[in-house]
């Protein structure tokens, strides 16, 4: 890891929201463990081998995003209500340039 940080927001889905500084370097999964973030179950725990990590990125910030390969999108497919927005926390890496993203959590997770 890099020693820099940025910060990164979730919303729940009952609106809460947690801010918090997390290391450049580290997913946005890992982020949302590092911060508790409820609803970001991670079962498969960053292997893209489940959907349980799956957030809705806000459109500010899609385009600055590395773009999804085959197994992120076969995932999604399986998600709970997945849309336009959709990721897998585990698949972004948090860099510099995403200082401040901002994310909602699906209402479910499973």
């Amino acid at each position: 890891m890099s020693g820099e940080s940025i910060t990164v927001t979730f919303t729940e889905s009952d609106g809460a929201t947690i801010r918090g500084e997390v290391e450049i370097g580290n997913s946005l999964m890992r982020a949302a463990q590092i911060l508790n973030v409820p609803g970001i179950i991670a079962e498969c725990g960053g292997m893209a081998a489940c959907s349980t990590c799956h957030c809705y990125v806000d459109r500010e910030w899609l385009d600055r995003l590395r773009p999804m390969d085959d197994m992120e999108a076969g995932m999604l497919e399986i998600a709970i209500d997945p849309d336009d927005r959709s990721r897998l926390s585990c698949q972004i890496t948090l860099q510099s340039d995403l200082d401040g993203l901002t994310v909602s959590v699906p209402r479910d997770q499973a």
